[in-house]
């Protein structure tokens, strides 16, 4: 399970709004870098072993540089402290190629996105390949207050800045994002994107649902997770790698698998990011992760091996 990588290095560093660093990445050779899709992500190697994804934020089609933004979170589990200590202007970096689990869909009628806090920055390259490629669409950005709120600037001098719409909790209620009036009858078409805050996109989430927007034109991106490993021990059987193992209670099958010798690649260890994403051959799933849309876990043939865990007494892995 390894990954092809690139050496990057970081072409401009700026402290952004509140404990937001914005990056610049170019190739270290010089080249262009590989093409990416809006809604895609990069794996950030850090030190220490330590491998985190974060959303492309430039515009789709600059092939000079990737933006990305890192929110600076005390309670996360060190990738975002480490990359606000590690990553200087001129640091040398290793990043995974970029990846696209929260593709736009181009062909939408009308496009709503919604951005909450640092979950804004998929949002950004969507609004950049939409408005490239003249497609009708709206932006709308909820930050806590307008001075601890990253890339306002480069909004307000986008090209796209008409159809952005800022919504801070701290100003006027007239400006705070109101969904009946953004969603309440909408076109037929019309796609919704939401990444933030969990809390934020439940809200967004249920809403659309409320006013009418079908479950398949609601897309999501989450970017933190609670996990919970708890529950009956199981079996898990690696096929191709002639292994068995228990599952203890509180194990995930990931640290239950290195015991035997059999390393699984994992960025977000909270079900959130597909890394570890592997094919089921036998028994039934307990799916604990967001990642995985519900028809896909209704399916039981693919499994988040950070979070989840079995139904079933054992589990046959394609792994």
């Amino acid at each position: 399970m390894s990954e092809e990588t690139l050496t990057v290095v970081v072409q401009r560093r700026q402290e952004q709004g509140n404990g937001v660093l914005v990056l610049d990445l170019a190739s270290a050779d010089g080249r262009a870098l590989p093409p990416f899709e809006a809604g895609a992500h990069v794996d950030v190697h850090l030190a220490d072993g330590l491998v985190r994804q974060y959303s492309l934020a430039g515009s789709p089609a600059e092939r000079g540089t990737y933006r990305l933004g890192i929110l600076r979170d005390p309670a996360s589990r060190g990738g975002s402290e480490a990359a606000h200590a590690q990553l200087h202007e001129g640091t040398t970096l290793r990043i995974g190629l970029p990846r696209n689990h929260f593709p736009l869909a181009m062909d939408a009628r009308h496009t709503v996105l919604l951005g909450g806090g640092i979950g804004v920055t998929p949002m950004i390259a969507m609004a950049w390949a939409l408005f490239g490629a003249g497609k009708d669409f709206e932006l709308h950005y909820c930050g806590r207050s307008r001075g601890a709120t990253a890339f306002i600037d480069e909004l307000a001098a986008s090209p796209f800045a008409d159809r952005v719409h800022l919504h801070f909790d701290d100003e006027a209620p007239e400006q705070r994002l109101d969904l009946a009036t953004v969603l309440g009858g909408p076109k037929a078409g019309t796609h919704v994107y939401t990444c933030g805050p969990s809390g934020f996109m439940e809200w967004v989430i249920g809403e659309a649902k409320r006013l009418g927007v079908p479950e398949a034109q609601i897309h999501k991106e989450y970017f933190q997770a609670t996990t919970d490993t708890a529950g009956a021990a199981f079996e898990v059987v690696a096929k191709k790698s002639g292994k068995t193992v228990q599952v203890a209670d509180g194990q995930s099958i990931v640290d239950a698998l290195a015991t035997v010798g059999i390393k699984v690649t994992v960025s977000c260890e909270q079900g959130v990011c597909g890394t570890c994403l592997c094919t089921v051959l036998e028994g039934e799933p307990d799916h604990r992760d967001v990642f995985l849309t519900d028809d896909e876990k209704a399916d039981n043939d693919q499994i988040l091996l950070c979070c989840s865990r079995a139904r079933s007494h054992k589990l046959v892995l394609d792994i």
